[in-house]
């Protein structure tokens, strides 16, 4: 391609060699810079406006690298400690910090607007779903919801029906997932565990063992309302012995406030003893600290029955009981020890295997992008010497895998 000079030069050549004057030739000169400059004015806009577009649905950052979604600015040091036995800063640990989730609020918000992106994205042929998938892992929860009113007002229908009629596969089951409130999925979740052909223990688990108080009592309100039954009803209908025990337990949200200095020894011995120093095993023993002592508690506990014993609790656990009551006592030491090192651990389960559970990565993902996933993405990477944005990658494809890739919020 000749230069913009030799152009130049050429076509204002031209008029002089066809007789046509120098006055004429310039003119045209003119006329032909002039259509250059508003050529390169013109690149200029779009490329300015293809960049606005973009930072309307995420700030500060290019949408077609789904590990720049969310800005991470550098936080405090974990208050964690996310290798098992082991706990620091243990009066940090149960302060909610709602700045640890991957989604946060978008700052610019505008419902009726998003809105109407996605109605964009839907009309006609053919679904963008990169549009989708970008506005809705950009947003909050709280944030969605509006958008779901805002749509449904300029619309007249319900923007889940029309995603759904929009979409399919794993990705349609996340994005509805994403559109429903915390409270609603967990619900849904547990119903769903209950209700399917045999019961899903796990599910039960999870949840059960590492929602707050005040979240399952939540949960047992919501399952009434939306589900249709009581969950206690529905658990006891599905489980038996002293599995179901610890879960009504836990499904009392009453967990004991604070620490009590004076059980924290007497609860080490009585632990030991229902073990590791009886020939078999104190079940009811177990069910009644695990189920009723708050966490911070039990970590206390935790740290004088290591002394006492010699081993871990898991340990002693692992050796004194088996199937779902072993998982679900786990569950409840992990979750008492750190959370997400609980769920960076359930998370690794899922997929470093033959195959991946893609219904537990994918209800991790959405129940804790909110809550602490900048936490469990650390504790991922210290306890398995590699990052979780990495790990999804390679685990996950298309619209899908982009998505959760989103919700993880950036590569460490």
């Amino acid at each position: 391609m000749p230069s913009p000079r030799r152009f130049l030069v050429a076509s204002t050549s031209l008029p002089v060699a066809l007789g046509w004057g120098w006055n004429l030739s310039v003119y045209l000169g003119l006329l032909l810079l002039l259509l250059l400059l508003m050529g390169l004015l013109l690149w200029m806009l779009l490329k300015q406006l293809r960049n606005s577009v973009g930072s309307s649905l995420q700030p500060g950052r290019s949408l077609r690298d789904p590990r720049h979604v969310i800005t991470m600015a550098p936080g405090p040091s974990l208050s964690v400690e996310c290798r098992q036995g082991k706990l620091v800063k243990r009066r940090q640990l149960f302060v909610f910090d709602s700045h640890r989730g991957s989604v946060k609020d978008f700052v610019n918000f505008n419902a009726k607007q998003d809105a109407e992106l996605l109605h964009k994205a839907m009309k006609g042929i053919g679904t963008d779903e990169g549009t989708i998938l970008m506005l809705l892992t950009s947003r909050s929860n709280n944030q969605r919801q509006e958008i779901k009113a805002a749509y449904k007002k300029a619309h007249g229908k319900d923007l889940v029906s029309a995603l759904k009629s929009e979409l399919g596969g794993l990705f349609e089951t996340l994005v509805v997932a994403l559109m429903t409130p915390p409270i609603s999925y967990d619900a849904s979740q547990l119903h769903k565990a209950l209700k399917g052909a045999g019961t899903d223990d796990d599910v039960l688990i999870e949840i059960l063992a590492s929602r707050t108080c005040a979240q399952i009592k939540d949960i047992v309100k919501v399952y009434k309302k939306e589900c249709g039954g009581k969950l206690e009803k529905d658990i006891t209908g599905d489980t038996s012995g002293h599995f179901q025990k610890l879960l009504v337990i836990l499904l009392q949200g009453s967990r004991d406030e604070g620490v009590d200095e004076d059980r924290i020894e007497n609860d080490a011995k009585e632990l030991f003893a229902a073990g590791e120093g009886k020939v078999g095993t104190d079940v009811e023993k177990f069910i009644n600290i695990l189920g009723n002592r708050s966490h911070e508690h039990l970590c206390l506990v935790f740290d004088a029955y290591k002394k006492l014993a010699g081993s871990d609790i898991e340990d002693s656990i692992e050796g004194e009981t088996t199937g779902n009551l072993e998982n679900l006592m786990l569950a409840v030491v992990k979750c008492a020890k750190s959370v997400p090192a609980y769920f960076a651990e359930s998370l690794n389960g899922s997929m470093r295997r033959a195959g991946t559970d893609d219904q537990t990565l994918m209800r991790i993902m959405v129940s804790r992008s909110e809550t602490d996933m900048l936490d469990i993405r650390a504790c991922f990477k210290k306890m398995y010497g590699a990052s979780l944005y990495n790990t999804i990658q390679d685990d996950t494809a298309g619209d899908y895998g982009k998505a959760l890739l989103y919700l993880c919020g950036g590569n460490d």
